[in-house]
């Protein structure tokens, strides 16, 4: 069907007319909101504090969704937006990475903002339609398609009720739909924003961006998994949101001077020929790498977090997942991007499901994939996770939250919480593939116990709890959740530091604000509280830049230079940081420095904890974390590390574990270890600049330059 025929079909309930205009420095000075309870359509014009004090990317969404919100805004409250944003970097395509964009918005899984990072095409694509960002609230009462067309310069929405609702098939049918049927190239210049049947039916639905592989003549899709936007997208019965542009190439973004950036990219592009298959093969493996990596030190979860390894693991090696993924292709997710991490699997056979018998490109598993659809689980099949993979992603549900659901369903099942009769007959053992499979199945069917897992483990854990299936202390400290968001996948029980990187995360533990665990458990670089607080407050704010500027932080740390373990600072891979300072003054004619881009983060992070404290949230009760993240939560736990953790009672705290008991000894390591975690709160919260209860200081708003009114309005009380 091409876009005539669907015309004919499909009404155009509304026709935006604006007026294009080119990029200049990075920014379009605009940005554009869109309430689909009646399709008004607004331009907001982008003021230079907004520039100044937000950057772009999450900055931009945070702020417009503070406007746009109240305290009191529920998930599905049409007040609630969910807002799309590149930063001014975002769409040059001369340095790798740097086609990322943030989405967010309140979380239906934890009722504060969510931020989750995608690659894909749209991102820019908005850009270069003309928009720094867009706002999406309201409800809409029927199905609708909301399309961007750069060349006409309009922005249309249209019936689309008639249109599938699982991601591959709907961004194949608009990919062909929108682009010229003269011309395949043309796929390449549209980009699909979607969610699928799974996140209809949950709070744990994600958004897939697409983007068209031009080698393997495909549409691929990346995602913004974390926190439920796919689900609040499905609640406001918008179908799909897609940006058709033209032709892409040459200094879109009009960045002050382009060869500074062209420098940098040639410069890294160099490195990652040169040095990646020595380092992490990420051109081979992508991010799956990892897997034998995390299971030989002892940080891959297996069985919901309860062992760092596994006899079976071999069978999840990156150099497993090197042989099924496609060799020789320039697997970047933008253009221009040479670390080519964004593997896929093609023509993969389908064997359960609505596409059995089908052939599809699957794209990952990376990292995380490999262990939330897998050891997680008790599951060290390839087939299962790849086939599991394809589905979370075209139901719409994030991979990350679906296997630590698994997982804790499943410890759930191994301890009489739940049995046949709670779960509807499914047999949730460790390990069992084919019923974890149809769970899936069940949740993107709108039935049975598939829907009780779509609720996310916070709420299975109280629900469970309530119903007296099982001890409320016990669900509390294997349920692997914080702020509401399940954990992602890195065993964090010998590393202190990256404990405190999960949980004192704003919008729940994700890996990408702050991962320190070699840092602080293999190579013992942050031994003290204050070195612990130092890298907890450099690591989140640099990475939090990132999803300002428009970047992917994969560059930055996953390939590096030769000489980068001579330099004073070898973890902040000083040469790159450097790379992202140039580009980001060479694009928009700024004078930072690298301490500047550190403070500018310090200001959108410390608005996102006082966002946070408006809703309710954001204070240091909040940054509690489950046990099982800190130690052993059950004998054969213990025991399964009895000479690791009788060592550290003997060296540590001085007590004899003979002749006691392992509850004894479990008893004594907790209280230890409860007690370094509130002891690395107060070192950090002091570092950050807040108080005791983790809320950002007035003085230290001030010295920032973040002392807004209505911030300090919030934390002035809380003094």
């Amino acid at each position: 069907m091409n876009f005539e025929e669907f015309k004919k079909t499909n009404k155009l309930l509304k026709q935006y007319k604006y007026v294009w205009a080119p990029i200049d420095k990075g920014y379009n000075n605009r940005t554009v909101y869109i309430n689909v309870s009646d399709l008004e359509v607004k331009e907001k014009p982008v003021s230079q504090e907004m520039k100044e004090k937000f950057i772009g990317g999450k900055g931009f969404d945070l702020r417009l969704l503070w406007d746009a919100t109240k305290p009191g805004t529920k998930w599905d409250d049409p007040e609630n937006e969910i807002v799309i944003s590149g930063g001014p970097c975002c769409g040059i395509t001369q340095y790798s990475g740097s086609g990322k964009a943030i989405c967010c918005a309140i979380s239906p899984q934890t009722d504060i903002v969510i931020d989750s990072n995608v690659g894909g095409f749209f991102g820019p694509f908005l850009k270069f339609c003309g928009f720094d960002a867009l706002e999406v609230q309201g409800k809409s009462n029927e199905e609708i398609l909301i399309l961007f067309d750069e060349a006409r310069e309009v922005i249309e929405f249209y019936e689309a009720g008639d249109l599938p609702s699982d991601s591959h098939v709907l961004a194949e049918e608009l990919h062909e739909m929108l682009a010229d049927p003269e011309n395949e190239k043309d796929k390449y210049n549209v980009s699909v924003v979607s969610s699928g049947t799974a996140a209809e039916h949950s709070l744990i639905g994600m958004l897939n961006f697409s983007f068209y592989d031009i080698k393997r003549k495909k549409v691929r899709l990346k995602q913004a998994g974390r926190g439920g936007i796919g689900t609040v997208l499905r609640d406001k019965k918008i179908k799909a949101v897609v940006a058709y542009v033209k032709p892409i190439g040459g200094n879109r973004n009009n960045v002050v001077d382009l060869e500074p950036v062209k420098e940098r990219g040639r410069t890294f592009n160099k490195e990652m020929r040169e040095l990646d298959d020595s380092q992490n093969e990420m051109r081979k493996k992508g991010t799956a790498h990892l897997t034998n990596i995390m299971n030989d030190y002892d940080l891959l979860p297996v069985n919901n977090f309860k062992y760092g390894s596994h006899k079976d693991a071999g069978n999840i090696h990156g150099d497993v997942w090197m042989s099924y993924f496609t060799q020789n292709i320039p697997d970047g997710c933008w253009v221009g991007c040479n670390m080519a991490c964004a593997k896929g699997v093609d023509n993969y056979l389908i064997r359960t499901g609505p596409y059995a018998g089908q052939r599809v490109i699957v794209d990952g598993p990376e990292y995380e994939t490999t262990s939330s659809l897998g050891s997680v689980a008790g599951i060290f099949n390839p087939d299962f996770t790849i086939e599991a993979n394809f589905y979370c992603d075209t139901y719409g549900i994030c991979t990350i939250t679906w296997g630590t659901i698994l997982g804790f369903m499943m410890e759930c099942y191994e301890n009489g919480i739940l049995n046949t009769e709670r779960t509807g007959g499914l047999n949730l053992h460790f390990g069992n593939a084919d019923v974890a499979m149809e769970l899936l199945h069940q949740l993107a069917r709108g039935e049975g116990f598939g829907l009780t897992a779509g609720l996310g483990v916070r709420k299975m854990k109280e629900l469970f709890g309530k119903n007296g299936w099982g001890d409320p202390q016990f669900l509390f400290d294997i349920a692997m959740e914080n702020k509401g968001l399940e954990y992602s996948q890195y065993v964090s029980k010998e590393s202190l530091a990256q404990q405190g990187g999960y949980a004192m995360t704003n919008k729940g533990p994700q890996h990408d604000e702050a991962w320190l665990i070699f840092m602080d458990m293999v190579n013992n670089q942050i031994p003290t509280f204050e070195n612990k607080a130092e890298a907890l407050h450099y690591f989140p704010m640099f990475r939090t830049w990132f999803g300002l500027a428009g970047f992917c932080k994969l560059p930055w740390n996953d390939v590096e230079p030769e000489n980068n373990a001579l330099t004073d600072e070898p973890a902040k891979v000083p040469e790159h940081v450097d790379n992202y300072v140039t580009i980001f003054n060479a694009v928009t004619g700024m004078n930072v420095d690298k301490h500047e881009l550190v403070r500018q983060s310090e200001r959108v992070y410390n608005f996102q904890r006082i966002f946070n404290i408006r809703r309710g949230y954001g204070l240091r009760q909040h940054d509690a974390q489950p046990y099982r993240a800190a130690g052993p939560v059950t004998v054969e736990e213990y025991e399964s590390r009895a000479e690791r953790y009788d060592k550290q009672l003997k060296e540590i705290l001085h007590f004899d574990p003979e002749g006691k008991s392992t509850e004894e000894k479990m008893a004594v390591l907790r209280k230890h270890r409860e007690e370094q975690y509130e002891k690395l709160l107060d070192a950090v919260y002091l570092r950050r600049g807040w108080t005791k209860n983790g809320v950002p200081k007035i003085e230290f708003l001030k010295e920032i330059g973040m002392d807004l009114p209505e911030l300090i309005e919030v934390v002035a009380p809380l003094q």
